[in-house]
């Protein structure tokens, strides 16, 4: 069976058996065409809610403010914002991954009728609105969190977050169908759990919540942004919407959703689900009145070049559409691995490096030093399959220093010590000796 048929096997029998109305998905990477399918009631380009995948574009456009200098993100959220007391000591890092103890929802009962404030309203309430656990202490999913971060992006960027959002994010990758308001639109259901009832849910405004769960879009488009945010280089290469680097920092772990499983993370706005194999699913799942959604891109050592999915369904209470993207994504490098590279001939090390290559010895541990891809490389020789190495970059004064820019003991400096030819005989990595020979800590090896 063909990879196509293969996934169209899945999402058909998640359509089905989870009886929904319309599911409409898309499989975005670098190496291969886009493929995309819709099965159910509805025509091919029909946007769908995307609900929370919209904290996802108001993350990015966070961290756009605070790569432009305008804010830091352990400035408190009133530093920028005119917010009561205890809000104002939340901090946007921990506002953004869910940290901040604030409560969910703004205050009132705005899902019993579908009705949210809008800006001005959700900031003269933010008073009545609780702090229901301390900041730090755990993990607290909060739209109220996310509708303050959006008011912070457009006092500090000079409009208002749709338009930051259209002409920063949208317009840079032509996300033409991604749209508060949608021209095209789908129809969301309840479907009844009974019979084969299905009944249309309102199209809910979300007002001063837009930046917690607005947006609506077709597959292709939320696949093209999940795979932005697994892999922005491949995706954006002049960095016009982000820096590959500030993704990166995105993509770190701030805290878990679960601190009894582990199942899933939480960086600076994107779920991130680990998978097996040292690979990670990075996204966001999406869930408004008749919609689910999910988009994950692919990360780890198996993944395709900007490899991301998204699965949009038309039912609010089908969860297996927010699992079907997991498979399609597994399915993806499982029966259409990428294609094999071959090997070519690199560029020779620097001469002052020659003699760093090779086996050494720390704290009883053997590892070897090569060079690869015009970098210093380290990886302990008992490493796992597929961790990735240490990367080091030299530190401007000289050859003999080299600080760690990735992997293991990131951010510590190694340290060379040469004999009177020049050869390293002797390196000090995070302040560990490292030796040709293993050694004790008052240098006695078994050789001598």
């Amino acid at each position: 069976m063909n990879p196509q048929r293969r996934y169209e096997r899945a999402v058909r029998e998640v359509q089905a058996s989870a009886r929904v109305p319309a599911v409409s998905v898309a499989l975005c990477r670098a190496d291969r065409p886009v493929w995309s399918l819709t099965v159910g009631g509805e025509p091919d380009g029909a946007q769908y809610r995307i609900g929370s995948i919209t904290k996802t574009f108001t993350s990015v456009l966070v961290l756009q403010c605070r790569d432009a200098g305008r804010l830091d993100l352990d400035d408190p959220i009133g530093r920028h914002l005119d917010v009561p007391d205890p809000h104002a000591g939340a901090t946007v890092a921990r506002l953004l991954s869910h940290t901040a103890g604030i409560q969910r929802e703004p205050h009132g009962d705005g899902w019993d009728h579908g009705t949210f404030p809008g800006d001005a309203a959700l900031l003269a309430e933010l008073d009545r609105a609780e702090r229901v656990l301390p900041p730090g202490r755990r993990h607290h999913y909060s739209n109220l969190a996310f509708a303050l971060l959006g008011r912070l992006v457009a006092a500090l960027s000079g409009g208002s977050w749709a338009e930051v959002l259209r002409d920063r994010i949208l317009a840079p990758l032509a996300l033409d169908t991604v749209e508060l308001t949608p021209t095209r639109p789908a129809t969301g259901y309840l479907v009844d759990a009974y019979s084969d009832d299905v009944r249309p849910e309102p199209a809910v405004d979300c007002a001063a919540l837009s930046p917690a769960g607005q947006l609506w879009a077709t597959a292709t488009d939320v696949a093209t942004w999940a795979a932005f945010l697994a892999d922005p280089a491949a995706v954006d290469p002049a960095g016009t919407v982000l820096a590959a680097s500030t993704v990166d920092e995105m993509r770190f772990p701030r805290s878990v959703t679960d601190e009894s499983a582990w199942s899933a993370g939480f960086g600076l706005g994107l779920i991130l689900i680990p998978r097996a194999g040292r690979v990670v699913h990075v996204g966001h799942d999406g869930a408004m009145p008749g919609f689910l959604a999910a988009a994950y891109g692919r990360r780890g050592p198996d993944a395709p070049p900007a490899c991301g999915a998204a699965v949009l369904g038309s039912s609010g209470t089908a969860v297996a559409t927010n699992e079907l993207v997991h498979t399609l994504l597994d399915l993806a490098v499982e029966h259409d691995p990428p294609d094999v590279e071959p090997w070519t001939p690199g560029e020779p090390p620097p001469a002052e490096l020659r003699s760093v290559l090779g086996r050494w010895w720390g704290e009883g541990f053997e590892y070897i030093f090569v060079w690869r891809d015009g970098a210093l490389r380290a990886s302990g020789v008992d490493d796992p399959p597929g961790r990735p190495p240490a990367v080091f970059a030299p530190v401007d004064g000289g050859p003999d220093l080299l600080r760690t820019v990735s992997g293991r003991e990131a951010g510590e400096l190694l340290r060379l010590t040469r004999d009177g030819d020049g050869r390293v005989v002797r390196m000090h990595w995070a302040t560990y000796r490292f030796t040709r020979e293993q050694e004790t800590v008052d240098r006695l090896s078994f050789s001598g």
